[in-house]
């Protein structure tokens, strides 16, 4: 059975792929297989996490651990068979500015709400929604966090001595230039050496991130000729070496409000970064993910991981291509990429406090650079005006406001801009004339329109964003007919407000003695009739299953009057 036809099947949202895995059979070719996958996969994110932690001001070993902790629960409990979870880089500027202000008792409840709002979004299987979010909103945000990402790592990179650490962007920029003459030229050498291998290592092998390779060379070389140059150890302290006691944050009502509204930024940034990290892979493989599995096991590990000290996490698109490109075919490539991590802690924790600071500034500006998908974003320049606002909206509140702000207004002008675009495919026309002159051409006399007759036609979705075109179409015609025909074939949705139309024009006719007839009307706008019990009202004489058929009542059939109307 394929993934999709055991997720359609499934009675429940939450069926994780491990478990699938498992029924299917599980070999020594595949443990062989996922097992390296998870080895490299390890070794890629050791130097992510912990810059990505750091970009994000907390400490290296809370990088660790969330990639560890979160890591293991995602691959565990998700509902795609390849997909790595782990710190990203699209909650660096959201976990700086909520540790900046609140400090890492706010980080941990608003990780932990977003973990729950999380699950309760794929119990309720909403998953698939995330689905719809605009891609130039998308776009938008993740290039404005890549140029936040590497405006933070200009300090590091040069070795500046920053007089103030501004948390707004130009801000940090004017602190940057004020800080120019005090450029450490070492800390630039070894940056700019970290980046060329970091950049160019892919061209000897690809089996061995450049990353990695640079953070080793440059670590070594610091070292061994003892250079001044600011070091994890130097600006942190020591790594842990072990996994902490989970524990519980100081918890205040005050503290919960203040952080529910991160939280929701969180929850969708995680949501849609591990489902489109799903659907990369499942171009990748071939298979299907389980949208709703996935969100909540994202849930569960961002609920368990900020007890252990941990940041939000999601899934990785680099590192869960990575795990394919290797041949990690199942979620036991990921829990061995969390084992591989936990491991490295344990054994050679100690060593991450020698890494220099400007090469994970290097790092992070391959990061950045990566993530902001420029030629996405000059080719969105030149789609419809609608598209390019929301992702200049997107773009430049991230960068010169907030990442909170830009998530929520960016997700209400895609939704205004969404309903001007259906209200205006959405037509209402007089078609009376029309008609009558087809029937004189066509020599066809029964689609002749009676006397007293006007017949207006309904095209696209009938709800609020229309509504107020069909009320000025309809009140144009200063006469009013005795029969009024809304010809409703190609309606196929209508909401409260059309209904609410309806009934505004079924009284007007009722007060004038005339009379309400609907035709051709559609399964949906008939249960929104039925349920709202305006059916009733209207009376079911008075709908018909076509034009001709509501001609031809106009001429013979009784007319019904509107009771209650």
């Amino acid at each position: 059975m394929s993934d999709s036809e055991s997720g359609a099947k499934s009675t429940t949202p939450f069926l994780p792929q491990l478990v699938t895995v498992l029924k299917e059979g599980y070999g020594w070719k595949l443990f062989r297989d996922d097992a390296l996958a998870g080895l490299i996969v390890g070794i890629v994110a050791l130097p992510l996490a912990i810059a990505f932690a750091i970009a994000s001001g907390v400490t290296p070993s809370q990088g660790l651990i969330t990639a560890i902790v979160a890591g293991f629960l995602i691959s565990v409990l998700g509902g795609s068979r390849v997909q790595i979870g782990g710190p990203t880089g699209a909650f660096v500027v959201l976990v700086y500015a909520i540790v900046q202000k609140y400090g890492q008792d706010g980080l941990m409840v608003a990780t932990f709400l977003a973990g729950a709002m999380l699950i309760a979004m794929g119990f309720l299987r909403l998953g698939g929604l995330v689905k719809f979010v605009p891609y130039p909103l998308t776009v938008g945000f993740t290039t404005g966090i890549a140029v936040i990402i590497a405006t933070t790592q200009i300090p590091d990179f040069f070795g500046l001595t920053l007089a103030s650490k501004e948390g707004h962007f130009v801000g940090r920029l004017m602190a940057c230039a004020q800080a120019a003459p005090t450029i450490n030229l070492w800390a630039t050498l070894i940056g700019g050496g970290s980046l060329l291998i970091a950049i160019f290592w892919s061209r000897i092998t690809p089996k061995i991130p450049g990353s990695l390779v640079a953070i080793i060379v440059s670590t070594i070389a610091v070292k061994l000729f003892e250079l001044p140059v600011e070091t994890i150890g130097s600006r942190f302290g020591e790594v842990a070496s072990s996994l902490p006691r989970p524990h519980l944050p100081a918890l205040s009502i005050d503290l919960v409000v203040a952080m529910f509204n991160p939280a929701i930024s969180i929850a969708l940034l995680a949501a849609l970064e591990s489902l489109l990290s799903a659907v990369v892979a499942d171009g990748m493989t071939g298979r299907r993910h389980r949208s709703d599995t996935e969100v909540i096991a994202q849930g569960v590990a961002n609920m368990v991981s900020p007890l252990f000290g941990g940041i939000p996490a999601t899934g990785a698109i680099a590192r869960t291509a990575t795990n394919i490109r290797n041949g990690g075919k199942t979620p036991v490539a990921g829990i061995i990429h969390a084992v591989v991590l936990l491991l490295i802690l344990l054994i050679a924790g100690k060593w991450a406090a020698l890494i220099p600071m400007s090469t994970l500034g290097a790092v992070l500006f391959v990061v950045a650079w990566n993530m902001s998908e420029l030629h996405t974003f000059k080719t969105l320049l030149k789609a419809p005006k609608s598209d390019v606002l929301v992702l200049l909206t997107a773009f430049l509140l991230t960068v010169f406001v907030d990442l909170t702000v830009a998530i929520e207004v960016g997700f209400l002008l895609s939704i205004a801009l969404f309903m001007k675009r259906m209200a205006e495919v959405s037509e209402v026309r007089w078609i009376s004339h029309e008609m009558n002159e087809q029937a004189e051409a066509d020599g066809a006399t029964d689609r002749k329109i009676p006397p007293g007759v006007e017949v207006f036609s309904i095209h696209g979705s009938f709800f609020f964003g229309a509504a107020d075109k069909f009320r000025t179409e309809v009140e144009s015609h200063q006469k009013a007919p005795h029969t009024l025909i809304l010809e409703m074939r190609d309606v196929l949705s209508m909401d409260a407000t059309g209904l609410k139309a309806i009934e505004e024009l079924s009284k007007r006719s009722h007060k004038g003695g005339g009379r309400l007839i609907l035709a051709g009307v559609h399964a949906q706008p008939m249960a929104a009739l039925v349920r709202s019990g305006w059916l009733d009202k209207i009376g079911e004489d008075n709908v018909f299953d076509n034009l001709d058929a509501a001609l031809q009542a106009c001429v013979s059939g009784p007319k019904t009057t509107l009771e209650g109307a």
